[in-house]
């Protein structure tokens, strides 16, 4: 699987994590101030703070691959560039 496609699926996916980590966080929460037996809030709260550690940890992941990306979009670039200025130093156009 591409970098590319790597970033494209992990992004979206690690966001979304994050946000539903957040959802079952503010719902222990709630427990917490209804009354709820302590086990159950605690937890949830527990698994809504793994699941947002888990989406950011992997959106870390996805900006490891974006900058992978645009550091061999760069490479690519500079290279290009190098290449060129040697083609034209080794076929000067002649003039008569």
């Amino acid at each position: 699987m591409s970098t590319r496609t790597k970033w494209l699926l992990l992004a979206p996916f690690s966001l979304m994590l994050i946000g539903y980590g957040l959802c079952v966080f503010s719902e222990a929460a709630n427990l917490k101030h209804t009354g709820e037996p302590v086990v159950r809030w605690v937890l949830l709260g527990t698994y809504s703070l793994i699941v947002i550690n888990a989406g950011i940890s992997l959106f870390g992941q996805a900006i490891i691959f974006r900058v992978r990306i645009e550091t061999r979009r760069a490479i690519r670039r500079e290279m290009k560039k190098k290449v060129r200025g040697w083609q034209k130093k080794e076929n000067p156009v002649r003039r008569a």
